[in-house]
């Protein structure tokens, strides 16, 4: 029984640390997702802008651009897929890259050819234990993006794309990623990036009656300047509502696991008590057969 006990406020101790460290986590991803959400607050205003100039060149001017053609058979597209650093964010990561892998089987049944460009470990680390490869890499700053490292996202992409097809290019883009919905929502999705779509999805200014518009210089001269400016955008984004959902998600993850060690320590409580219990039962009943054993030896 003595054993036993050991072994219950044993496991005690460690679920009351456990929940210490994820009580601290869970107060830390709180914080962060205030500040994530106002950094995508704040893309938004310049995302809505540079949106609707691309998409008032591509409307207003009839001109054959190289980013807004669709190949008539594409051959090879390039898949971007934003993960995670670290761990402890429930399904985080493994939903963005489930849905990664759903993206690839529709495009390989389309007799495509697939390559990855990789943001965060968990996304590397998926594709080193599997053997698979990878055309670029970036880590270490999916909880806090830095603009730099969408800048070098969007050019990488964005050459493979203008090579031809024969050269090693590809004919497509897209990005797999989460987009924070609520705290407790957050959703994998993918979207294509090239050929461009753009789409107006702001209710807002579903009735605003938009100029005409004249363009200086040309609209090809126009696109070329601005494209690169909504891609990087588009990415930036991306890894902005990838980091606000990875702290819901780690911050959610980590409650269930907080509430988990306190049921745990009850648990083990009341099977500490009941051992304990136990044993001083046992010991008053070794104490009363002593007891019995004397008083029969002294009447005899």
């Amino acid at each position: 029984m003595g054993a036993q006990l050991r072994v219950y406020r044993q496991r005690i101790k460690s679920a009351t640390t456990t929940k210490k460290i994820t009580r601290a986590m869970e107060l830390i991803s709180a914080s962060r997702i205030q500040k994530a959400q106002q950094r995508v607050a704040a893309s938004n205003p310049f995302a809505r802008a540079v949106t609707r100039a691309v998409s008032a060149v591509s409307s207003h001017a009839d001109i054959d651009h190289p980013l807004t053609t669709q190949a008539e058979n594409p051959i090879r597209s390039a898949v971007v897929i934003f993960t995670s650093d670290r761990g402890l964010a429930g399904a985080f990561s493994s939903s963005v890259l489930k849905e990664s892998e759903q993206l690839t089987k529709t495009l390989m049944d389309q007799g495509q050819e697939v390559v990855y460009y990789l943001v965060g470990r968990k996304a590397v680390g998926y594709f080193k234990f599997r053997q698979r490869q990878s055309v670029r890499q970036w880590q270490g700053s999916t909880d806090q993006p830095q603009f730099e490292t969408a800048r070098e996202v969007a050019a990488a992409v964005l050459e493979q794309f203008k090579q031809s097809s024969e050269d090693g290019g590809v004919d497509e883009i897209y990005l797999v990623g989460n987009k924070f919905v609520s705290m407790m929502v957050q959703e994998p999705y993918s979207t294509r990036l090239l050929p461009l779509e753009v789409v107006e999805a702001d209710e807002e200014d579903n009735n605003e009656v938009f100029p005409l518009f004249e363009f200086e210089p040309e609209p090809e001269a126009v696109l070329d300047s601005l494209l690169p400016v909504y891609i990087e955008n588009i990415v930036y984004n991306t890894m902005l509502q990838s980091a606000a959902a990875e702290h819901a998600a780690r911050q959610k993850a980590m409650k269930s696991a907080t509430d988990n060690a306190d049921k745990l320590i009850l648990n083990y409580t009341r099977l500490a008590n009941q051992a304990r219990q136990a044993e001083i039962t046992q010991q008053i009943s070794e104490i009363v057969g002593g007891a019995d054993a004397l008083s029969t030896v002294s009447e005899d």
